[in-house]
């Protein structure tokens, strides 16, 4: 019996950065899907896996991910793509999170950089309010760039499970990324993953047995 959702964040509450990195792409005529391409190559060690576990500075990673990107053939400095990560809140997911915190214990597992304002990375104090109030709502957040651990490491979601007091079979967990998601279901969780909102609360709404298109 499912006892609590665990979320991510962006590309779930928000927009997908990967919409932002497609557009900076196209602008800067560079291959599609190039920006995915360097931080899926040595996934757990790479410019973008040291900063979400904060290993490393802005002006590291800067460094670091400009050389990764340009040993691919295109120099990206590291501070481009940071300006690309805060998405815009998603208000129809927001209202499922709200009806969802009615039935279960909430909870957040981002993986976040130290840049921006809040968690949600955000360039204006206006999004970082916005994000801090979808954050209020989670029963419990861990954020990677605060633990020093990321997904899909699996201690991230046995922390998040911990805090929360239930057991990972007890647990839902939805994610925008399949990496992320292997874990969790390995652990025993149930999973969804995310390709576009509609989708997101269909599955929601058919695993949680909810309305969460109602106002009520």
């Amino acid at each position: 019996m499912i006892k609590a959702v665990l979320w991510d964040f962006g590309g779930v509450l928000t927009t997908s950065p990967f919409e932002a990195f497609a557009g900076y792409e196209k602008k800067n005529h560079l291959p599609k899907d190039f920006i995915r391409s360097i931080n899926a190559t040595n996934p757990d060690s790479n410019a973008w896996a040291l900063f979400e576990s904060s290993q490393v500075s802005i002006d590291e990673f800067d460094a670091l991910f400009q050389k990764e990107s340009t040993l691919r053939g295109h120099k990206v400095p590291g501070k481009d793509v940071l300006a690309l990560l805060s998405g815009e809140v998603r208000p129809a997911m927001v209202q499922a999170l709200r009806m969802i915190k009615k039935h279960y214990q909430v909870g957040c597992i981002t993986n976040n950089v130290k840049s921006g304002q809040g968690p949600g990375m955000s360039k204006s104090e206006n999004k970082a309010q916005q994000v801090a109030a979808v954050m209020a709502l989670f029963d419990t957040v861990i954020e990677s760039s605060v633990l020093g651990i990321r997904k899909p490491n699996p201690e991230i979601y046995q922390i998040a499970c911990t805090q929360m007091a239930v057991d990972p079979a007890q647990a839902l967990f939805i994610d925008d990324l399949g990496i992320n998601l292997k874990p969790a279901r390995a652990m025993g969780m149930a999973t969804i993953k995310v390709l576009n909102q509609e989708q997101a609360i269909n599955d929601l709404e058919q695993q949680l047995q909810l309305d969460l298109r109602s106002s009520g």
